[in-house]
């Protein structure tokens, strides 16, 4: 557990407890026990922390407290902001578990510190479990191909994000692109070409959406964007937006120059939409760009969308 001061670099209170205080750290010592029983009830790691704070927080006083993981994009922040920190980089052995720092208006004393170090060792292993359950699952909703997320994560995704547009009376879309004569791509070239022009459309596909879209591979050649605050006709521009870059942009895989086309259908949140339906409406929509010659986008009608 590597520790890491800001604020606070060998400049303490005026009369800071000692930092071989036994009282103190007997205190710290029965804390630790109880702050391990806490933290066993969750693999949350934002409710891990959450508790680590509350049960910290009757031996040393903290306005707020922030845990940062990069590999698995976590970055829980959790009370206020204030003029001093103290900041931790925790590991377990030679296994990083990421950085937590904590927050308050007064310096922390070289005593306060040791007692820290004492209770973030009760927080390594839950935190760990943690970890390694949040990255099972992260990796269980990833396409191993392209890296996006799959199937199963959009059948969750959805159910959520519908229940936000509602809550929010906010407008929902979702597109479904399929390459156009994919098929012929394996045929001629072989799956491992086939494989990279998979990878390429993932990509293309992610340059062209808003930060906020959600980016699914549903099977095969199929991608699914899932687009908040999103009318008719924004969904539409978006979809036309990434079928016209697949003529623009090269795509050469294993020395391969392929020429990438897509089809993609688009509908919109109704008032009685289940994630079903408004996929099912998309798909139809996409059945009808296909019908109708494919390289195009067409929009659930007015008729489909009641």
């Amino acid at each position: 557990m590597n520790k890491q001061m800001h604020n606070v670099a060998n400049t303490f209170d005026e009369a800071p407890p000692a930092a071989d205080d036994p009282v103190l750290l007997a205190q710290a010592s029965q804390r630790a026990l109880e702050i391990t029983r806490s933290l066993q009830t969750s693999l949350d790691p934002t409710r891990l922390i959450e508790v680590f704070s509350m049960e910290v927080g009757a031996l040393i006083e903290h306005q707020g407290i922030r845990y940062r993981n990069i590999d698995l994009d976590l970055d829980v922040k959790l009370g206020r902001q204030a003029r001093h920190s103290c900041t931790y980089t925790l590991n377990l052995g030679d296994e990083p578990l990421g950085k937590l720092s904590l927050r308050r208006n007064r310096k922390f004393s070289a005593g306060e510190m040791e007692v820290l170090e004492q209770l973030l060792c009760s927080l390594l292993y839950p935190l760990r479990n943690a970890l390694l359950y949040q990255d099972a699952l992260q990796l269980a909703q990833k396409d191993p191909l392209t890296g996006i997320c799959n199937r199963a994560a959009l059948d969750e995704t959805m159910q959520r994000e519908i229940s936000h547009a509602r809550r929010q009376d906010s407008s929902y879309a979702l597109l479904i692109l399929d390459i156009d004569h994919f098929k012929k791509v394996n045929d001629k070239y072989g799956h491992i070409v086939g494989d990279c022009a998979l990878k390429a459309v993932a990509n293309i596909i992610d340059t062209c959406k808003r930060d906020g879209d959600l980016l699914f591979r549903y099977g095969g050649e199929e991608f699914v964007v899932l687009m908040r605050d999103t009318d008719l006709d924004g969904s539409h521009l978006l979809a036309e937006r990434i079928r016209s870059a697949f003529e623009t942009t090269a795509c050469t895989c294993s020395g391969a120059d392929l020429e990438i086309r897509v089809s993609i259908g688009v509908s919109v949140l109704q008032e009685n939409d289940s994630p079903v339906s408004l996929f099912a409406r998309a798909d139809q929509a996409l059945y009808n760009a296909k019908r109708n010659g494919r390289n195009q986008v067409c929009v659930a009608t007015p008729t489909e969308e009641n």
